[in-house]
């Protein structure tokens, strides 16, 4: 598995954004993103029950992201029509206005070495990656827990200060300043 420092692995996969009309070959790629900070975040699979509690949690820190120069990206190793159609069969994901990843042939998935060797399906991973495509955060959890995505604000705020952060600490906070 990928960790901290490493970089982004290069990719081009298939993506799903919106519920207007059918997947058209809309691909994303590691350089579409350049000078931003990314948080991309990985389900198992498409019609589950934990996974749209976290979808939608991230969604509605969407434009919190944004504020700090952060771009949102979904991914799963479902194909894109797959995404298309949880997204038409549930309102609240069709409203969820972000790039979903449709890595069905895992190319990615396996880069980043998050792919539960039993399920075959990718771990919930979230990596926040800086403006380099240097990987600056990974939390993985197993299939069966959801995340918290206040906490990957949280970090990325922390990421972002450049600074020394301590336990829990929230954007406005001291950070920690080492004795001279």
């Amino acid at each position: 598995m990928l960790t901290i420092g490493d970089k982004l692995p290069e990719f081009n996969v298939p993506a799903q954004k919106g519920v207007d009309a059918l997947p058209d070959d809309e691909r994303i790629s590691h350089s579409d993103f350049e000078g931003k900070w990314k948080i991309l975040f990985w389900w198992p699979k498409d019609f589950t029950f934990v996974c749209p509690t976290e979808i939608i949690g991230y969604g509605d820190l969407k434009e919190d992201f944004e504020d700090r120069d952060a771009v949102l990206i979904g991914a799963s190793t479902d194909t894109d029509f797959v995404h298309f159609a949880w997204r038409k069969s549930d309102e609240r994901l069709a409203a969820q206005d972000f790039w979903w990843l449709a890595d069905n042939k895992k190319e990615l998935a396996n880069a980043l070495g998050i792919v539960d060797a039993d399920a075959g399906v990718a771990l919930r991973a979230t990596f926040i990656v800086d403006p380099d495509n240097i990987i600056q955060h990974i939390t993985i959890n197993g299939l069966n827990v959801g995340r918290n995505p206040q906490e990957t604000l949280r970090i990325l705020d922390a990421l972002q200060t450049d600074e020394l952060c301590p336990c829990n600490w929230d954007q406005g906070q001291e950070t920690l300043k080492p004795a001279a």
